[in-house]
Formats: structure tokens, sequence, C-alpha cells
């Protein structure tokens, strides 16, 4: 920085490196500061007015309201590494022990709490006392699903044939019932895959289950932000990367990348509006749609791939209540529409005695695009049956916000599809959780993805790595 350049201007003398990451959100921060630990200046480019892409906050009445419920597991070592870079962990922490409180409604009264929760004991016996008393499944379903455990921890994850089957003929296969796919794979699956068993890839699931079950007896423990995700992924994250040196422009589209022809190695520029920026090595950290349309010719083998990851839609609903109806921070729901209920009175600001609750309503599809009335009136209705204290509670306010392409379709085949860091141009790389980070799209495959980016970045620019996450021993 010594020699006066400006970021994403051609390098001095002094052989500074330089870099553009196009894409403000939890793989491109990842990326520019694995970048710009390394010596790097990096420019990071966002289109949106904040950071933080599909995890992110907004004003509504006084209070702040996430767009939707992220939650991450122990076993997300790469998101949790990420807290740790932009000093967030202690506002985002894991709960000491896996603990979900699962309520049935279709029951009577008096039987229609189970729960999933561990004991302090090695794989598998930290889950057996669970399972073994889990009253949403009868003795010889909780007997098959022991089997079926054992058999899908036998699964090679390497095994590229596991991507071309779906989940839910697996499960059939291993004698799981329609209700032990809903009451227990479904209710984990539907969370962390965003599709249904019969429409996800068994690799993928097979993933979710044997690292969040099967591989450490802490491993699903569960940690969420205690404050708006905005304060996390794009005020600490913002703060970070201003530390760290990175130049971040928001509101700010590219309108092309290109090589510039002839250079060594191979450098670039950036289009944005009113500037060019010069570069030695480019980072797309955005959506599959617009990475294809920004790559250049010869990039990927088979860029139309990327067109062929589909998309899957995530609606949250949120109500706000004139008194405390749910006692626990979060549970999940059988025999309803209700799939996850999330208290997030504190995080919002909410004062008084009021509640906030925010329904996570992940695979969709069909009901996205509904009126807000409509949605109104199932889900009221439905809360009341699931939490008796909100009968004759006042509705202070009732809201829904939609991705409708929240997450990349987790479908069998879809591996295939997905490209990894590296492209053929040198120089240009990839990043997102589309990319061919072997987990769902989650936080931690976005984190995962951009390590990858900044790593491959770093060995063609000759520079460090060795502060940079390892994402293969972490796996």
């Amino acid at each position: 920085m010594s020699d006066g350049t400006q970021p994403g201007e051609r390098p001095g003398h002094h052989g500074e490196k330089t870099a553009v990451v196009v894409g403000g959100g939890l793989a491109g921060i990842t990326t520019a500061l694995s970048l710009a630990d390394a010596g790097v200046r990096v420019t990071l480019l966002e289109g949106r007015p904040r950071l933080g892409g599909l995890a992110f906050s907004f004003q509504r009445d006084g209070l702040t309201v996430d767009n939707g419920q992220h939650v991450y597991l122990r076993c997300c070592t790469a998101y949790r590494w990420f807290l740790d870079r932009i000093d967030a962990a202690e506002l985002a922490p894991v709960q000491a022990r896996l603990d979900v409180p699962v309520v049935d409604v279709a029951k009577p009264a008096g039987r229609r709490l189970g729960r999933l929760r561990r004991d302090p004991l090695p794989v598998p016996l930290h889950l057996g006392r669970s399972l073994a008393t889990y009253p949403h499944l009868s003795l010889a379903e909780r007997a098959r699903v022991g089997r079926a455990a054992v058999a899908l921890k036998a699964l090679d994850l390497a095994d590229p044939a596991l991507d071309a089957q779906d989940f839910g003929s697996w499960l059939a296969a291993h004698g799981q019932s329609p209700r032990a796919v809903e009451a227990l794979w479904d209710l984990v699956g539907v969370a962390t895959l965003n599709a249904v068993a019969g429409d996800s890839s068994l690799g993928l699931a097979a993933m979710v289950f044997k690292t969040g079950l099967l591989s450490d007896p802490g491993a699903a423990d569960i940690g969420w932000a205690r404050v708006p995700l905005g304060e996390l992924h794009d005020t600490l994250a913002r703060k970070a990367l201003d530390s760290a040196g990175v130049r971040t422009e928001v509101r700010t589209r590219v309108t092309s990348i290109q090589t510039i022809q002839h250079s060594e190695n191979g450098r670039w520029t950036v289009q944005v509006p009113g500037e060019t920026l010069d570069a030695d090595a480019v980072v797309l950290a955005v959506a599959q749609q617009e990475a294809h349309d920004l790559l250049p010719a010869g990039a990927l083998d088979a860029p139309e791939r990327l067109l062929e990851i589909g998309t899957a839609p995530i609606l949250n609903v949120h109500v706000v209540y004139d008194r405390k109806v749910l006692s626990t921070p979060f549970l999940a729901a059988l025999g309803s529409p209700v799939q996850w209920v999330f208290d997030r009175t504190e995080a919002s600001g909410l004062g008084g005695d009021g509640q906030y609750l925010a329904l996570s309503q992940s695979a969709a599809h069909n009901e996205i695009d509904e009126p807000v009335a409509a949605l109104r009136e199932r889900y009221l209705p439905e809360l009341e049956r699931l939490l008796p204290r909100a009968r004759g509670a006042e509705v202070r306010d009732f809201f829904v916000t939609r991705e409708r392409t929240a997450t990349f379709a987790p479908t069998p085949g879809v591996g295939r599809l997905r490209p990894g860091a590296r492209t053929k141009t040198p120089g240009l790389y990839l990043a997102g959780s589309w990319t061919a980070t072997g987990w769902p799209a989650t936080m931690e495959s976005a984190v995962r993805s951009g390590v990858s980016a900044a790593g491959a970045a770093l060995g063609a620019l000759g520079r460090p790595r060795h502060h940079l996450f390892d994402v293969e021993e972490a796996a």
C-alpha cells in the first residue's frame, strides 16, 4: 500500500497483487478477507445496498427483522471460523447440547410433545435414548430407523453414484415408513436441504445426516444469531473488511469482466458504472445465473450447466403477538403446515410484553406466491393449534418475506452440475454455496466456497495460504 496505487489499479513496481471479488454475500466476504489477509489488495463489489447476500435484516415499524431464520450446527466449522474472523462468535452461540422440541398437533393434548436430544455419550449412543423414547414413531419404526442409520453411516460420500439416487427411494428401500420420513428424516432434511426426501440427492442427504448426526456427539448442536443477521453479515463483516484493507463498494453492479490481451498469467478488467478496475484475479461470488452471464467464453467446458442448477424457495411468516405464547427458543411441528417456529423477540428489539415469532417454511414451492391474506388465514389458526397460549392473543402484525431462489435445489444429479473454484481461464475463480463444496446450500457451504476460491487464487498469485481455514481437514 506504500506505492500509492488505489484498490483495483495495476500493481506497482513492488509486485503488489490485486483482486476483485464480485458479490458481497458470505462467499464473497470470506473470499475478500482470505485474500486480504495474505497481502492481496482487494476490491469487493456488491449490487445491493448492503452485505450479507440472502442472510440479511431490514427495518419494519421499529423492529429489526431478519429476512429469514438462519441456523447452523456445531459441525459447521467453516461458518464458525467466519464468525470468529469477524468477531461475532459470542453473538451467535451454539446450544450446550442438541435439544429440539417436536410437537405433533394431530395427537391428543398431553401426548403431543417429543424431543430430539443427545446424551453425553459416543456416537451412536448419544442419540440412543432419544430415539428409543421418541413418541412420534412406533417401536417398530424406531428400530427400523436405527437400522437405516447404520446403513447410512456405511455409505461412501465419495461415491458419485449417490448423487444420481434420490433419498426418498433409499429410505423406502431401507424400511422407512411414510410416518418415519415425515416425523424424523424430513423434519431434519427439509430444513437443511430445502427439499423433501424424494426430491433430494442421496449424496447430499447422506452428507447432512452422516456429518450432523453420525460423526461427533455434538455435531448437530444448533447455533443461531441472538442479534439481527445484519449486525453479523453487514455491520461486523464490513468492519472486518475495512480493518483488512478491503475496498468495499455497495450499490455497484458489474456489467462485464474481460481478460487483458497478451498479459502474463492472465489479468482482468472489471467494468462497473463510471469505472474500470484492473486486477490480477477475479472471483465471481454471485448466484449461478449471474455467474453464467458474466463468464467469458471458454471459462467452463459447459457453462450451460450452471443454468441447469435449479432453485428452491423459502417462505418466512412473521407474527407479532401482544403477549408471550412460546416458552422455548424454537420448536418443530408435525401434523401441521407449520415446520419450525423461532422466537425472535429479543433480537428484533421488541419491547414490552409482546412476542415476535418467525415461521421458517422450507421447500415452499406451493406457497411462495400466495397472497398474504391467504397465508394469514392458514397460519394463524395453525399457531393456535400448536401454541394454546396464542388463542385469544392479539396479533399486532402479520407479514411474510419470500426468497424465491433461496437455495439451489438439491435434486438427484445436481452434483455433476456444480463447478469447482477454478475455471479454465487463468485468474478467474468461482465461489458460492452452489459450487462444488460437497455441502447443500447453507451458510457453511458459502464460507467453504470462499475459502476454496481464495486458496486457488493465492496459489496462482504466489501468496501464502497457511492462514486459510482448512476445509479439507475440517471435513
